[in-house]
């Protein structure tokens, strides 16, 4: 039977107890309908995890009793940072739940000449909020015991100037299909990737020549053009399958 995983921030101490939030006490309660007694893997999503049981405490609230550690899912050898155009709703939580599920190691929302949806300093600081939540989520079903960092959205413009600045060995690459290079074209044994990926539409030209100025290498991920929260999936998955954990 699948392991129910609960990710708490924070430290996990073994022999201690911990209180659980209530919106997570109700999930297990109502929803999957378990009881005191209960297993649970809890994390913390920086990498440690324990199994738990699930206890009464004795204000009246549910919580975990936090055994032993667990040897938890190691990352994936191929840091992988997504730098995503914001889109609209579902496509961007489905493109964040998907990267997490495939092993991204963090995660850049853009706002993109095209991006539809805009925002100001609270909505960005809300839509961060409900995209760790998709993220924390991800991870949950998916077993990792660490969740992506999701920073705070920023200008493509912005971004790429950054880029600019500091040079590393990262390789960056930018989806394009125009391009004619492909996945097997990319150097053997990376470590580090970032991956830029337009919003509904793609990027403009324009700024795919800033990407370019930027130091970005094109990529062209076979002869159809995909959506964007596709396109991001598909792309992480063929870079795991060749650099990463999926081989």
């Amino acid at each position: 039977m699948r392991s129910i995983r609960v990710h708490h921030v924070g430290p996990l101490v073994q022999g201690t107890q911990l209180p659980l939030e209530e919106r997570v006490a109700l999930h297990l309660l109502r929803v999957l309908r378990l009881k005191a007694g209960a297993p649970i893997v809890v994390f913390d999503g920086a990498g440690t995890e324990h199994d738990a049981t699930l206890v009464a405490l004795r204000d009246g609230r549910l919580g975990l009793d936090i055994a032993t550690a667990r040897v938890a899912l190691p990352r994936s050898p191929l840091a992988i940072t997504l730098a995503q155009g914001v889109s609209r709703g579902e496509r961007m939580d489905y493109a964040i739940q998907k990267a997490t599920e495939l092993g991204v190691h963090a995660i850049s929302p853009l706002m993109c000449e095209r991006s539809v949806v805009r925002l100001d300093a609270e909505q960005a600081a809300r839509k961060v909020g409900h995209w760790n939540g998709v993220a924390i989520a991800a991870a949950e079903q998916s077993g990792r015991a660490d969740v992506p960092v999701i920073v705070s959205p920023i200008r493509l413009e912005d971004h790429l100037a950054a880029a600019l600045r500091c040079p590393t060995a990262r390789l960056r690459l930018v989806l394009d299909p125009a391009c004619h290079s492909g996945p097997s074209a990319l150097p053997a044994n990376l470590r580090e990737v970032e991956l830029l990926i337009g919003p509904e539409g793609g990027l403009s030209d324009t700024e795919l020549d800033l990407a370019r100025r930027a130091g970005y290498q094109s990529l062209r991920l076979g002869p159809r053009v995909l959506r964007t929260e596709t396109a991001a999936a598909a792309a992480i998955a063929v870079l795991q399958a060749f650099h990463g954990d999926l081989g």
